[in-house]
Formats: C-alpha cells, structure tokens, sequence
C-alpha cells in the first residue's frame, strides 16, 4: 500500500433518504419493533431458566438463537435509530468495521444455530429412542460452542480482507449501517476477491445446511406420517412447523440478499431485505416460537400463575 494514500477516518450513513417528518415516524415504528424484539427474545429467555421443564436440548438451542437475536438486532438497530433523529449521520470508521464484524458474526452463527436445531429435531422425531445417548449434555455444549467460534473465526476472515484495502473515498454509504457489500464500496482497490470469497463463504453458510435442512426434513415428515397416534403427529407438527417457519423467513431473505445478482435489486430493496433480516426476523422468532409451540405456552401459564401465587 503507497504511503500517500489517505484513509478515510468516518463514513456518512446515508441511511432512508426520506422527509424528516417521515424519518420521526420511522424512528418510532423501528423503536416499538426493536422493543418487540428486546422483550419476545428476553421472555423466551427467562422462561428457559425459570422452568426446568424446558431444560432440555432444543430449548437450550432455543435459548442460543434467542441470544442472537437480541444481538444481532442489537448490532445495526441503534445506530440506525440515532441516525434517523440526527441531522448529521456519521460513524468513525472503527466502529463501523466493528458493526461489519459484528452483524455477519450474529447472522452466521442464526444461520448455524437453526441447523442445528433442525438435527435435534431429527434424532427426536427419527431415532427417539437413541435420543438422549446422541443429544447429551456434552454433545449439546459442544454444538453450541463450534456454532458460535466458527462464526466469529469466518466473520474475522472477511474482516482481515477488507482491512487489506486501501480506504480513501467515497465517505457515503447508502444503506442504514455499515453493510459488507457497502463497505466494499469505499475501497480505492479491487474488491473482486473479497466478493469471491464473501459469495463462497455465503455458498457454505446458507446453501450447504439449507440442504441439510430440508433433506432432514423430508425424513422427519416421513417419520411423523408414521406416528400411530394423533397427539403425538399434532405435537411433533407443532415443533417442527415453527422451527420450519424460522428456517424459511432467515435463509430465503439472506439466499436473496448474498447470493442473488446485484442487478437484480437495487439499493432501496437491499435496505429492506437487510431490515427484515436484521429486525423483524429476530422480532417474529419468538412470537412464532411462543405462538406455534405448546411447551412454551404452558410454561408462560406456569411461570404467571406462581408469580400471581407469591
């Protein structure tokens, strides 16, 4: 890198380019939601801890996603909402690498996490008896554990290669945070490399265990057609339909956000992909979960009628 090349030291968040009195609605309605998300993935959470009926493994999996969510949403929502209610929208370029780093790491680890969650559902439906000899304690931590340091391992590797580029302008990104794919945009360098290497990494993350997904699917629907009994189809329906409706909202809007062709969307579509994904998928988690999902239910109804007791 020449020494006379001049690193940008803030970017300028150009954000939803509308009115300001729509930006202050904007601001309100993006609040209610991230609150919404605060406080479904933090009751989800506590009913985890509080009943020891759900301390099993696909709660404690569900626990994992629910702190994901919360972060995830946590990594973009502020800042946009600062943005929306100030006049002069600029991030250091520190902190923005650091949201790049911190969003991609939540979004691969969402998108490990429901795999793994699909292959607790799995060994449940298909090899019940087997069931609590394959998905231990120990299995279970580890699971959780490779989710989370593979995540951060391959959002680093993206964050080592943009780092490699020489930054000296434009200083504007069009979107609401500071995306991968805008990032890119500041460099004065080739960028081929990082996109090649983002589209393999986005191929791995979300072609590779949707696949996985759905062939696990297709064995444990084959299985649930085998339950003789009705309450027992109905219960293993209701699981795997919720877990099913969480799998298709994340992988389908990030498949189109990463791996569709750039002419296909234009910037404006991009935004509201990266809104859905980042703020109303981690919103709707669990509200689906809480609403599709009878264990959950009935420990909400126990968990209100000791605190109405005390």
């Amino acid at each position: 890198m020449e020494s006379n090349q001049t690193w940008i030291t803030e970017v300028i968040l150009l954000g939803f380019q509308v009115d300001p009195a729509l930006e202050l609605f904007l601001f309100g309605f993006f609040l209610l939601f991230y609150s919404l998300t605060l406080m479904g993935n933090g009751i989800i959470l506590g009913l985890i801890y509080l009943d020891s009926r759900l301390h099993t493994p696909m709660y404690v999996f569900l626990s994992h996603l629910a702190i994901v969510d919360m972060s995830y949403a946590s990594s973009t929502v502020p800042e946009m909402l600062a943005n929306l209610v100030m006049h002069k929208k600029v991030i250091s370029f520190a902190p923005c690498i650091l949201q790049t780093f911190l969003y991609l790491a939540f979004a691969i680890t969402e998108c490990l996490i429901l795999v793994v969650m699909c292959y607790d559902r799995y060994v449940a439906i298909c090899h019940p008896l087997q069931y609590t000899l394959i998905m231990n304690w120990r299995v279970c931590t580890v699971l959780a554990s490779t989710c989370w340091i593979f995540s951060f391992l391959l959002a680093l590797v993206h964050i080592t290669l943009i780092l490699r580029l020489p930054f000296c302008g434009p200083q504007k990104i069009n979107h609401f945070f500071c995306q991968i794919m805008s990032v890119f945009k500041l460099a004065c360098a080739d960028t081929r490399l990082n996109q090649v290497v983002l589209f393999a990494g986005s191929a791995f993350v979300l072609v590779g265990p949707l696949c996985l997904v759905l062939v696990s699917y297709l064995h444990i629907l084959a299985a649930i057609l085998r339950i003789q009994s009705g309450e027992g189809r109905r219960k293993a329906f209701s699981t795997c339909s919720s877990h099913l409706c969480v799998v298709g909202l994340f992988f389908g809007s990030a498949i189109v956000m990463y791996m569709a062709p750039k002419s296909s969307h234009s910037q404006e579509q991009r935004k509201i992909l990266s809104l859905f994904y980042s703020l109303f998928n981690p919103m709707l988690n669990p509200l689906i979960y809480s609403l599709r999902n009878a264990e959950v239910k009935r420990a909400l109804k126990r968990v209100l009628w000791k605190q109405r007791s005390m």
